[in-house]
């Protein structure tokens, strides 16, 4: 249902597609120049925008828990009784889009940089870096930047706007419909607006996926030199991407039910394979014991680890660049999230985005990071030295290094990378598509077109420098600016929207109810 008629937004297009072809010129040009640049706009964003993603972060989750356990949890979303898509599959596509490059790179070396270098916050509480005390800290630290703030950021209060306003009244599934509880139609016909609004979460996903695939080429190249001694090069790493790029676009073209579905699936399967098999073959003990024992760390110092503001360049460099990231990521998310949920509860909506994700994440990490624990316990340097010498990539091969089987394990881990990428990838391309139409199915060259630029963009930045992909990944913080702005009012619209939607649902049912108890105290 669209009452408006969906077509091709020229001005959204121009504007994200223009900045992104400037970015890389300008990069090719000087990239010093860009670098700098994007510094300062990080170094602003960090400055006067962190505490505010802080407080934005936590609202979105302590509010979106309120209507996922109250009554409104019963609320059915999309204007359908039962769910398009079974619940593993659901699951699979929401956990493979986002986690990307993280779901291995950062699930290895995340903890192990926690316990090397204690954060700040545990300062004078008798933790110190690359001891044992430094364990569960470590772990507590990552499960906060993996868990459910930046779970709930992407896919729950900007889901139920976005699916009460498509599915219920006909809004199309842009960026701008955020708004459309607060100021009705108005923010479909003012275009200034719109675009802006548009063009700035285009960019800031974009953005957010050129990142990992260009990254990808740099870590895949370090882990096919270390395991098959494929030269590491350019030429290595830019056929990483075209082929990423590639499988990436064959899936966005074949839709939601084929291509993303099976990718997603497929992702999820070898994953779990991984995960026993790490269980059984590895330290299954120690990994249950950190898991649970972080867990309990992490729950019992949430709030204090969630408002921490005591070391700026800490914070810049993990918790606020995590937040910027996952803010930049929200509004093309929630479109998403929103276009494979129909027929859900909101309950269910909840329970998925803010409690099991982030569960089944913290678990991965600890499966993979506290195997690298295990070993850098017992032999210290066995992991760091790699971590600290050649980055995430070499941390992930000196774990599975340490694993029995490892010829095995380790190039099914690098399949899981690149599978992780990939589903980011065609995700995003299919629902940057979206958005630009407004249209729940995008003409299939809209797909390509983003799935090959992004592609491309990655490419020449490499080709030009590191430097030019770490730019454009510290750019998604920048856009993350206008992005926030966008997802503040969800926090009052959300629950506006899930009132309306509770009175058309159950508004007849609360009636007869009382009618009924009115009846009953009148009879003698």
């Amino acid at each position: 249902m669209n009452k408006y008629e969906s077509k091709t937004d020229q001005p959204v297009l121009i504007i994200s597609g223009g900045l992104l072809v400037a970015f890389v010129i300008a990069s090719f040009i000087n990239i010093d120049f860009v670098s700098n640049m994007v510094n300062l706009s990080f170094a602003f964003a960090v400055k006067y925008f962190g505490a505010f993603w802080q407080v934005l972060l936590l609202g979105t989750f302590f509010i979106a828990l309120f209507l996922g356990f109250s009554k409104y949890g019963n609320i059915r979303l999309g204007g359908i009784e039962r769910p398009e898509i079974n619940y593993f599959k659901w699951i699979a596509m929401i956990m493979t889009t986002l986690l990307a490059g993280g779901g291995v790179f950062w699930a290895a070396a995340e903890p192990m940089f926690h316990f090397l270098e204690r954060p700040p916050i545990f300062a004078g509480k008798g933790v110190e870096s690359g001891t044992e005390s430094a364990v569960i800290p470590a772990f507590a630290q990552a499960f906060l930047h993996w868990g459910f703030l930046a779970w709930s950021i992407l896919g729950t209060l900007g889901t139920i706007v976005l699916m009460y306003a498509h599915y219920q009244k006909g809004m199309p599934l842009k960026p701008r419909t955020l708004l459309y509880p607060l100021l009705g139609e108005k923010i479909m016909k003012n275009s200034a607006l719109g675009t802006i609004i548009d063009a700035s979460a285009v960019i800031a996903v974009a953005a957010g996926t050129i990142g990992p695939i260009g990254f990808l080429g740099l870590q895949a190249a370090y882990g096919l030199e270390a395991l098959f001694g494929v030269p590491n090069n350019l030429f290595t790493q830019v056929t990483i991407i075209i082929s990423v790029v590639a499988i990436a676009t064959i899936s966005a073209i074949t839709g939601l039910r084929k291509g993303i579905q099976f990718l997603s699936n497929l992702n999820v399967i070898i994953t779990l394979i991984l995960m026993v098999a790490i269980l059984i073959l590895g330290p299954g003990g120690f990994i249950i014991d950190t898991f649970l024992a972080a867990t309990g760390f992490h729950l019992q110092e949430f709030l204090t680890m969630s408002t921490f503001r005591g070391d700026s360049v800490w914070l810049g460099a993990w918790t606020i660049f995590f937040w910027g990231w996952f803010i930049g990521y929200g509004p093309m998310m929630a479109i998403f999230i929103a276009t494979i949920t129909r027929g859900r509860t909101v309950r269910e909506l909840i329970l998925a985005v803010s409690i099991t994700a982030p569960a089944v994440t913290a678990f991965w990490f600890t499966v993979v990071g506290g195997t690298g624990m295990f070993y850098e316990l017992a032999e210290p340097g066995v992991v760091s030295d790699a971590l600290n010498t050649s980055g995430m990539p070499a941390a992930m091969v000196a774990i599975t290094q340490q694993l029995p089987l490892s010829s095995l394990i380790a190039p099914l881990f690098l399949i899981v990378t690149i599978l992780f990428v990939v589903t980011t990838a065609d995700s995003m391309a299919y629902t940057i598509s979206v958005a630009i139409t407004g249209d729940g199915h995008p003409p299939k060259s809209m797909r390509v077109f983003w799935a090959i630029i992004m592609g491309t963009v990655a490419v020449v930045l490499l080709m030009i420098s590191e430097g030019g992909i770490e730019a454009i990944q510290s750019f998604i913080i920048v856009t993350a600016i206008p992005v926030s702005l966008l997802l503040l009012p969800t926090l009052w619209a959300a629950p506006k929207a899930v009132k309306i939607m509770y009175k058309e649902q159950f508004g007849s049912k609360i009636r007869v109810k009382k009618k009924t108890e009115v009846d009953s105290t009148k009879k003698p």
